[in-house]
């Protein structure tokens, strides 16, 4: 029996995952307070908030209460993360209405918690700051004796930024609808938004495979990725003042978005975490190696990492050049403390079993749900546009994505494919969903864009 297997199998057993008894005989008092809890948030924001619904939403709303149930009794956290998210968001709601019952977002200047804390852009600020002291935690932890510690504050942090992510989520939702009635939509409509869902998705996905693995030590690497979104996002909103919440276009005035993009995005997050993964994989493998062409995965990251502001427009780059002067140093400073720590690395990090493993299942779980989000893109190309697909380069490119990544499966299922020709294959993955997700709105014209650059 593997490592991962005995894993795995301590994490069923301790959650009760292996009773014979029935599922609904095994759930506790606590399970059923929290159904209850999230079926009364259901019929509370119905009471509350129909008058801004349509019929699908409401559909939508009725779907989302049992899978909220379901995810919080297949990982506990969950639960509590949701509780958490709700609590704060309501309080935010709250802070707005004041004491008139009127809500009034210039309140967001003035009271203390908005302020500073749970307004929408004062969260995701927060939630910047917070990864990237996570991902510093757990690159000291990887480091130094002193490990564990800093790799449980990496943890613990990332799941306080994963927190004020959701939370500037759903109080931004709340402001849209404030501005004007045509201008509420739920936030995963542009870039800057859908960066949001892309740091707190990838990095919840990521604890989750480190409580179910029992290791710490896959964070290091995973929460690079999750930063990188960050900085780009604090250079976009700076650059283009992406913050501000605009009107939606009308051909993203319809209920297959609240569908489509979140599913895409659970597809880019597992992608960019099995990459990381794969990386982590690569640098384990060459950790005794001496001979610098054998160093191939760190040249790489080196190239991609320092070399990553070339490709935008010139008047980008003006707009930012002393945000990716310091990029381009910190880039720097990450690869060459991995080169010359990567035997201390190499030691930390879990086998090659439990990489392979985890990067085989985040990528099954991406292909899937960026299978649903691109069967769900073609109706809502027929409602919007009359065809079912273009070959828009947005389109073609999902579809190389797929093509990819279901290749990369079938090999891994049919034929065996593991170590280090799985792991660079994962790597180059990420490179052309990166093209997909940023390359085509830069480079390419089409009807698809979440924003421009």
């Amino acid at each position: 029996m593997t490592t991962a297997t005995r894993t795995i199998d301590l994490k069923r057993s301790r959650d009760g995952q292996d009773d014979p008894s029935g599922y609904f005989a095994r759930r506790t008092i606590g399970d059923w307070l929290f159904a209850a809890l999230v079926l009364a948030g259901a019929v509370w924001a119905f009471a509350h908030y129909r008058g801004a619904m349509d019929i699908y939403e409401k559909w939508i709303l009725a779907g989302a209460a049992p899978a909220l149930i379901w995810l919080g009794w297949f990982w506990r956290p969950m639960r509590t993360l949701m509780l958490v998210v709700a609590a704060l968001s309501l309080l935010a709601i709250q802070l707005y209405l004041g004491p008139s019952g009127t809500a009034d977002l210039a309140r967001a200047d003035q009271v203390f918690l908005l302020k500073y804390f749970i307004s929408s852009q004062s969260a995701i600020l927060w939630m910047s700051m917070l990864f990237f002291m996570s991902t510093a935690f757990y690159w000291v932890g990887m480091l130094t004796r002193a490990g564990t510690a800093f790799e449980v504050l990496g943890t613990r942090v990332a799941w306080m930024a994963v927190t004020l992510a959701l939370v500037g989520t759903m109080v931004r939702w709340f402001e849209s609808h404030q501005i004007g009635p045509d201008i509420g939509h739920i936030p995963v409509s542009n870039l800057y938004e859908v960066f949001v869902l892309f740091c707190w998705m990838t990095a919840a996905f990521y604890l989750y495979y480190e409580d179910q693995y029992r290791t710490r030590a896959m964070g290091a690497f995973v929460m690079l990725v999750v930063s990188a979104a960050v900085g780009f996002l604090l250079w976009y909103t700076v650059v283009r003042e992406a913050h501000q919440i605009q009107p939606l276009v009308p051909a993203l005035k319809s209920w297959w978005m609240k569908l489509h993009v979140p599913a895409n995005f659970v597809g880019y997050g597992t992608f960019a975490l099995a990459a990381m993964l794969a990386f982590a994989y690569l640098i384990k493998q060459s950790a005794g190696e001496a001979r610098w062409y054998r160093l191939a995965p760190l040249w790489v990251l080196g190239i991609v990492l320092c070399l990553e502001p070339i490709v935008f427009r010139q008047d980008a780059l003006d707009k930012g050049a002393s945000y990716w002067f310091v990029y381009f140093g910190i880039s720097a400073l990450i690869v060459g403390g991995i080169l010359a720590g990567r035997r201390r690395i190499a030691e930390r990090l879990p086998s090659f079993t439990v990489l392979d493993d985890v990067m085989y299942k985040a990528i099954a779980v991406g292909f899937a749900f960026f299978t649903i989000a691109t069967v769900l893109g073609a109706f809502w190309a027929a409602e919007a546009w009359g065809g079912y697909w273009s070959w828009d380069p947005k389109e073609t490119w999902a579809l190389i994505v797929w093509l990819n990544y279901a290749a990369w499966l079938h090999m891994r299922l049919m034929k065996g494919l593991r170590g280090t020709v799985a792991a660079w294959w994962a790597l180059v993955g990420l490179a052309v969903t990166t093209f997909a997700f940023l390359g085509v709105n830069m480079f390419l014209s089409g009807l698809h864009s979440y924003g421009e650059l």
